[in-house]
């Protein structure tokens, strides 16, 4: 996704500061777009890199006007299988990478008096699912941490965005996946869950780009957003059952 919104900023004339952690995996954009993409190696879990990236990207750019935390991968696996290793490494990058950029582009954001972070989440930061446990507590985190941002940051002019996708085809079950040892008495769960995801087909992530650019474009963008189909509905039903234990228990 980060990659598909990347070309959807410059196809339009945006100047964009692309991170990957890997030589090369930005030549075909700088081939294409020139100097207004600036390619930066970047891990996220790497605090001081943090730092040092946005203080290249204002060097070169002089402002930073949005940043997307889009960085993440799927931990795979029932909450028993899970490794201290495994946890750990999840919520290094899809909560503290997140949290790193973010304090890391506050300052000049804060100096601007202008700006917007986008925090890409997932329908699994909002709902909880079989073999995605730890996976939906990296998402549970940036949700709340970003909830308190946006109530911390917005009077100082800066906005915030919870992007909460459904199930697209990129290569988050895939080669990027992580995936535990499995516990023979666990079977029958992850085989159900398996034949759930199998029915659903994955959505493509090109027709997410017009919604993403109406978001950062709009003068008073919300603080959550759907993007796809698929989570609406699930999230009723979710926010339905809550009620009415709530109820039922009050």
């Amino acid at each position: 996704m980060g990659r598909v919104w990347t070309e959807a900023a410059l196809e339009r004339g945006d100047r964009v500061v692309a991170t990957a952690r890997r030589p090369g995996v930005l030549d075909p954009l700088v081939s294409a777009f020139g100097d207004r993409v600036v390619p930066l190696l970047l891990d996220v879990t790497d605090r001081t890199a943090v730092l040092d990236v946005v203080d290249q990207a204002v060097e070169r750019c002089g402002t930073i006007d949005v940043v997307v935390n889009n960085a993440g991968y799927g931990l795979f696996g029932m909450i028993e299988e899970t490794t201290e290793q495994q946890a750990r490494e999840q919520m290094e990058t899809n909560f503290f990478g997140a949290l790193w950029v973010t304090q890391a582009v506050l300052p000049v954001m804060r100096r601007q008096k202008s700006g917007h972070l986008l925090q890409v989440s997932s329908l699994g930061g909002i709902a909880a699912f079989p073999t995605l446990g730890i996976y939906n507590a990296s998402k549970w985190a940036l949700e709340g941490m970003s909830e308190a941002l946006a109530q911390e940051v917005g009077p100082l002019g800066v906005n915030v965005t919870i992007v909460e996708p459904g199930p697209y085809g990129t290569d988050w079950s895939g080669d990027s996946a992580v995936r535990t040892e499995p516990i023979e008495a666990y079977e029958p769960i992850r085989e159900t869950r398996r034949a759930s995801s199998t029915a659903r087909a994955p959505e493509d992530p090109r027709t997410t780009t017009a919604t993403i650019l109406a978001l950062v474009d709009a003068p008073q963008p919300p603080l959550r957003a759907f993007v796809g189909a698929y989570p609406r509905p699930v999230v009723e039903k979710v926010y339905r059952q809550r009620m009415e234990t709530w109820d039922a228990w009050k």
